[in-house]
């Protein structure tokens, strides 16, 4: 990944009562990703690259979704890959400047699963990126990660799971 000059980094931890094989591959999926992005109208469109079942290294998927009113596009590809405990994606094409996703999935000695991300995005548009991110894009994306991280959460400790996987 690219260094980022001025970016927004927001870490999030979620605990899940489910074990970290079945968290991990909750969260790449595409259909949990849109079940987690319902109120976007998000889907998985493009051709070539992954528009159903589970991401893993090296697919690319792009997302259309409806943010602040205006309806995006956005390509991000899976760069890194340690089935049950960590990928990275990274967006590839899209309106940011730079969008990177760590996720980090650790058993917990409760019997449950501790699911971190480490979501980083900037900007574009200089000085009126600078002021985007400060006045609402932080919140904006912190509000998206949570969401869908309680969809996640919501699937992986109910039977719901199994649809999926």
């Amino acid at each position: 990944m690219n260094t980022f000059n001025i970016m927004i980094c927001i870490a999030t931890t979620t605990l899940i009562a489910a074990p970290p094989d079945r968290c991990f591959d909750l969260a790449r999926s595409v259909e949990v990703h849109v079940a987690g992005n319902i109120h976007s109208g998000e889907s998985a469109v493009a051709r070539p690259g992954v528009t159903a079942g589970l991401l893993k290294l090296g697919d690319s998927v792009t997302w259309r979704a409806k943010h602040l009113g205006i309806w995006q596009h956005l390509t991000s590809e899976i760069t890194a890959y340690d089935r049950p405990r960590y990928f990275h994606d990274k967006m590839t094409k899209g309106p940011f400047r730079a969008m990177a996703h760590d996720h980090f999935f650790e058993a917990t000695g409760s019997g449950q699963t501790s699911m971190k991300d480490i979501f980083r995005v900037e900007a574009p548009l200089a000085i009126l990126g600078r002021i985007a991110e400060f006045v609402f894009l932080r919140n904006y994306m912190r509000a998206l990660l949570e969401e869908r991280n309680a969809v996640l959460k919501r699937i992986a400790e109910s039977e719901e799971w199994r649809k999926y996987l």
